[in-house]
């Protein structure tokens, strides 16, 4: 994990294996960064960032899609970041709620990335950041 400065984590905070946290981040307590997310400068969390995506700068509990480039440097080649980002639109672009969207993603694929994804989502105590365009 990568720790900008000036970004503060609030006590039990969870971050995942090779997440970014750039400056000025502000994360709750009892708050989980996923593994390979990357939150944007600025950006405040109270609820959990799923692994893979980026939270949008300068704002609170939004995420704005996947870290395809932190993806990319990580080696996933680009069939399984596709995979990802058809994921990531039924997650949060396809009108259906979080158990809906679990059954369909746990249904449709079965890659150990969206099951990740999936077990990220189905233990989360606190919900998820919402999407912004």
């Amino acid at each position: 994990m990568i720790i900008a400065n000036g970004a503060l984590l609030a006590g039990y905070a969870q971050v995942g294996d090779r997440a970014f946290i750039s400056g000025n981040c502000l994360i709750h307590q009892f708050t989980r960064v996923g593994r390979l997310a990357m939150m944007s400068g600025g950006c405040a969390i109270q609820k959990d960032v799923p692994p893979f995506c980026i939270t949008r700068s300068l704002s609170t509990n939004t995420v704005m899609g996947l870290n395809v480039v932190g993806l990319r440097r990580s080696g996933f080649n680009e069939g399984q970041r596709r995979e990802l980002q058809q994921a990531f639109k039924i997650l949060y672009r396809s009108n259906l709620n979080i158990s809906q969207a679990l059954e369909k993603l746990e249904s449709e694929f079965t890659s150990e990335l969206v099951r990740e994804l999936c077990e990220f989502i189905r233990t989360s105590e606190r919900g998820l950041c919402k999407f912004i365009k």
